[in-house]
C-alpha cells in the first residue's frame, strides 16, 4: 500500500523476492532449501575466537571511518602485492553492499546511466535507480551468460557514467572469459566510464583463478569481502579499493551513512589471513560437479559454469514461466529462486548448491519428477 510520505524513489522496489523465499522457508517444517546465497560451514574457530576476543578486549566502540588501521594494512599490503597501481586505495565497508551503495552514492548523479547485464545480482538495477540512475541492461543469455562486448560499445551513449562486472556471477555461476574482461576493461578506458568489478565470489572459481579487470584497467572498483569466503555473512565486513579521489568521497560518504564497520568483528576477520580455503573450494567444487550431472542428466539445459555456488538452468519444455515453475517446486518442498528477480526474463532458476550434499541430492530427484512431461 503506498502512503503520501513516502519518496518517489521506494517506488523502484519492494522486498526481495529472494527474501520472501527465505521467509517462507522459516514456516516450513523440511524443506529442501536450495535458495539460500550464503554458505553452508560455519566461519572459521580462529576468526571467531579473534571476535570474542576483540569483544572482551572492549574493542566495541566506533572504528576509524575507513576502518581498523591493522586490517586496513593487511588488506592494503595484499591489494598492492596483486595490482602495483600507484593510485590505489582501500576502504572498509559494511558489507560488500555498503561499498556497492556508497559507489553509487560517489559516482551516479540523476540521470546518468549505469550498464549492468542480465542476469544481475538483484541490487544492481535497483541501488541504479535509487540514486537517480538509469539502469541500461545488456542482455546475455545469447551467450550463455557471456559478455558481449559490442553490445556493451553499442550501449554507451555520452550519459553513462558506470559498468558494473560481476564475475563470479550471481545467480549463474559463470565466470567471465579473460580475453572479455580484458576487452570491458579497455573499453571503459576508451570511454572514460567508471568499470566497477563485484568480485565477491573470487575465492570460489573451480577452474582457473578469477581475471580482473584491474589487471588492464589501474582505474576499475574492486569490491570485495569476507562474507562468502569465511561464512561470515551477517558480520557486514566488505571492502573496496580503487582510485584515490573515488575512495576519499566514499570514506567521506561512509561517515554519513554507514558509519564504519562492525569494529570487533573486523579484528576477527584480521585472523583469516592464516585459514586454508582450498579444502572448502574443493567441496564447492564437487558440489557443482555433482549437481550438472544430475541436471543435465535429467535434461536440463545449463550454460557452463565456473565459479561461485550457483547454477542458473533453463525451465524445460512445457514447464511453463520460471515463476510457475518454482510455484510446483515449492508445492514439493523445494525452494529455488525464480529467475525473474535477476532478470527481464522469466525463464530460468537459481540454484544454490550451498548445501549439504544429501539435500542437493534430494533436490535433484524432485527436479527429475518435475523435468517429466
Amino acid at each position: 500500500m503506498s502512503h503520501p510520505w513516502l519518496a518517489e524513489r521506494t517506488a523502484h522496489f519492494d522486498s526481495s523476492g529472494i527474501r520472501k523465499v527465505f521467509d517462507l522457508a522459516a514456516k516450513m517444517d523440511d524443506p529442501i532449501n536450495l535458495s539460500i546465497g550464503q554458505p553452508d560451514f560455519p566461519a572459521p574457530d580462529a576468526v571467531k575466537e579473534a571476535a570474542c576476543e576483540a569483544i572482551h578486549a572492549d574493542l566495541n566502540g566506533y572504528s576509524l571511518t575507513q576502518g581498523v588501521p591493522a586490517l586496513r594494512e593487511q588488506l592494503q599490503k595484499q591489494v598492492d602485492g596483486e595490482w602495483n597501481h600507484a593510485d590505489r586505495k582501500l576502504l572498509v565497508t559494511s558489507g560488500t553492499s555498503g561499498a556497492l551503495v556508497l559507489a553509487m552514492l560517489a559516482m551516479v548523479d540523476p540521470g546518468d546511466e549505469v550498464i549492468c547485464f542480465d542476469p544481475y545480482f538483484v541490487m544492481y538495477p535497483t541501488l541504479s535507480a535509487m540514486v537517480g540512475g538509469v539502469p541500461v541492461v545488456v542482455d546475455t543469455y545469447e551467450t550463455d551468460f557471456q559478455i558481449d562486448l559490442a553490445k556493451v560499445e553499442a550501449a554507451i551513449t555520452p550519459r553513462t557514467k558506470l559498468i558494473l562486472l560481476n564475475s563470479p556471477a550471481n545467480p549463474t555461476g559463470v565466470v567471465a572469459d579473460a580475453a572479455v574482461v580484458r576487452g570491458l576493461a579497455e573499453l571503459a578506458a576508451k570511454h572514460n566510464v567508471a568499470l566497477l568489478s563485484d568480485e565477491i565470489y573470487r575465492q570460489f572459481c573451480y577452474d582457473a583463478p578469477l581475471t580482473s579487470p584491474a589487471q588492464w584497467n589501474d582505474q576499475t572498483i574492486v569490491v570485495d569481502g569476507f562474507s562468502k569466503s569465511y561464512g561470515v555473512t551477517g558480520w557486514r565486513i566488505g571492502w573496496v579499493h580503487g582510485p584515490s579521489a573515488v575512495i576519499d568521497k566514499m570514506i567521506a560518504l561512509q561517515q554519513y551513512t554507514f558509519v564504519c564497520a562492525p569494529q570487533p568483528l573486523q579484528h576477527g576477520v584480521l585472523a583469516a589471513e592464516g585459514v586454508d580455503l582450498k579444502p572448502l573450494v574443493a567441496s564447492y567444487r564437487d558440489r557443482r560437479d555433482h549437481l550438472l550431472a544430475g541436471l543435465k542428466d535429467a535434461g536440463y539445459e545449463v550454460a557452463p559454469t565456473g565459479g561461485a555456488f550457483y547454477v542458473f538452468p533453463k525451465v524445460p519444455a512445457g514447464g511453463g514461466t520460471a515463476t510457475e515453475f518454482v510455484g510446483r517446486a515449492i508445492e514439493n518442498e523445494l525452494l529455488v529462486i525464480p529467475g525473474g528477480i535477476f532478470s527481464r526474463h522469466d525463464t530460468h532458476f537459481r540454484i544454490s548448491y550451498a548445501a549439504p550434499m544429501a539435500t542437493i541430492d534430494r533436490g535433484l530427484e524432485v527436479l527429475r519428477r518435475l523435468a517429466r512431461p
